[in-house]
């Protein structure tokens, strides 16, 4: 009789156990998708310069890419390419990899209508691709992107018309070499990696010399940036 009233206890548990469990599924299902999903809906409150905005009163900062600074060529532009598309809108960001930099904004591509903004920076030439914690899933449609922009020469793309820009090469990650056979005049000359770091020549470099610059670019992406003083594209090579 004992075992009897104990069995009939341990089937009322149980009883009562899937009960709370049906009851509170719905709950422990949305803790479960607020755990484990890579995307999320937000309202872009501010555009605060053309890879960061401010969406649900959270920073967010473009993955994959890199716009210019304040100050610099195209900054406003793509500011305002930005405020003009996904300016007060609904968009969705998905995350790919660490979800925080160590400014502590949120990392994310943002797309909106299915269109991957980010990519739409580089491919209209007002961002370069910045792979900082090395590549990911959408790293390949930023550089088709960047090409399809070479092949446009729009904005960061636009080609330097400087006559030295078809014999000046990096020749490391530490120098260029000037094999034009004439001296060229590269004051205001900028070589950047894929970040904001920078370094900025100021002399003339002689017919087959070779001029060291000082920038690290460990932390800055696996590409140089060279640019006149216009800011046109001389060349960019991958390391």
């Amino acid at each position: 009789m004992k075992n009897y009233f104990m069995k009939k206890e341990k089937y009322f548990l149980i009883g009562l156990i899937l009960i709370i469990f049906i009851l509170n599924y719905s709950f422990l299902d949305s803790i479960l998708i607020q755990n484990f999903q890579n995307s999320n809906t937000a309202k872009v409150q501010r555009i605060i310069d053309g890879d960061t905005i401010v969406a649900d009163n959270e920073t967010i900062r473009f993955l994959g890419i890199n716009t210019p600074e304040r100050g610099e060529k195209y900054y406003s532009e793509a500011k305002e390419f930005l405020e003009k598309t996904i300016l007060n809108k609904t968009i969705r960001l998905e995350f790919v990899g660490e979800t925080q930099d160590k400014y502590y904004r949120t990392l994310a591509y943002v797309f909106l209508d299915d269109k991957n903004i980010n990519i739409e920076l580089v491919e209209k030439g007002f961002a370069n691709y910045y792979f900082y914690d090395g590549k990911d899933k959408y790293s390949e449609d930023l550089e088709n992107a960047w090409e399809k922009c070479l092949e446009n020469k729009i904005n960061l793309c636009k080609h330097s018309s400087h006559k030295c820009s078809s014999c000046i090469e990096i020749n490391s990650k530490k120098s260029i070499i000037n094999n034009c056979e004439f001296s060229c005049d590269i004051n205001n000359w900028e070589i950047k990696g894929e970040g904001r770091k920078k370094f900025l020549f100021n002399k003339t470099i002689n017919s087959g010399e070779t001029l060291e610059f000082d920038l690290d670019i460990s932390s800055s992406g696996g590409t140089l940036f060279l640019r006149d003083s216009e800011g046109n594209l001389v060349l960019f090579e991958n390391y």
